[in-house]
């Protein structure tokens, strides 16, 4: 999902305030520090492999105590907000799973803060900051996230990000539609060949522009 290079609004909103404006938009926005930014339409390439994540792991999950949310569910990367708060990240991820009973920010329910494994679809909009400013939140302010996945569209690859239990992460990349890739956090596994089904890659080499990862980062 995109959004705009410049945010909605220019003067600072309260957390307090955006929740309220966005439990009554029609639209969804996310929050930075203050400020809004509307999501935008997302492609064909992205509604699909959505949809094939969001089946492949509610499959799996099946009769486990974790269980997924796509799209609708909003997720707190922050402080817990004080009256006239305006930090932290609020954010809607492609899917994210949670554990055993989850844990909300207020009695309206619908904004997660222990999350297991978050899953982003990747745009040109939004890639550089799903890895940079987004992962580093998430990883700062949800010690419960155990796996960040980042899923291509324009190839077929899935890049996974794995706390250890010394707070580093373990970085893996899979790039071929034949391979899979575990994710011990929650006992699923992803078959690229499914998250991609009904997907017809360019024959044209695309410019990739994302960020090279090391095999290891530490937080």
């Amino acid at each position: 999902m995109a959004l705009p290079k410049e945010p909605k609004e220019y003067f600072a909103l309260t957390v307090a305030d955006y929740l309220d404006q966005e439990r009554r938009s029609p639209e969804r926005h996310e929050y930075v520090d203050g400020f809004i930014y509307a999501m935008a339409g997302e492609s064909p390439d992205h509604g699909t492999i959505c949809t094939n994540l969001t089946s492949e792991v509610r499959m799996q999950l099946k009769g486990s105590p974790c269980q997924g949310w796509a799209k609708d569910c909003k997720v707190r990367s922050g402080p817990a907000a004080e009256p006239g708060a305006r930090s932290g990240l609020f954010s809607y991820p492609d899917l994210v799973v949670f554990c055993g009973e989850p844990a909300f920010h207020d009695q309206h329910r619908d904004v997660l803060t222990n999350p297991v494994v978050i899953v982003e679809v990747l745009s040109p909009s939004t890639e550089a900051f799903d890895r940079g400013e987004k992962f580093a939140r998430l990883r700062n302010w949800n010690p419960s996230l155990k796996d960040y996945l980042l899923v291509a569209q324009t190839s077929p690859r899935i890049e996974q990000f794995t706390r250890r239990d010394d707070g580093s992460w373990l970085f893996r990349s899979v790039e071929d539609l034949t391979a899979s890739l575990t994710i011990e956090s929650i006992g699923c596994t992803l078959r690229l060949a499914e998250i991609y089904d009904r997907i017809v890659f360019s024959a044209e080499p695309v410019a990739d522009e994302s960020t090279v990862a090391p095999e290891e980062t530490t937080a």
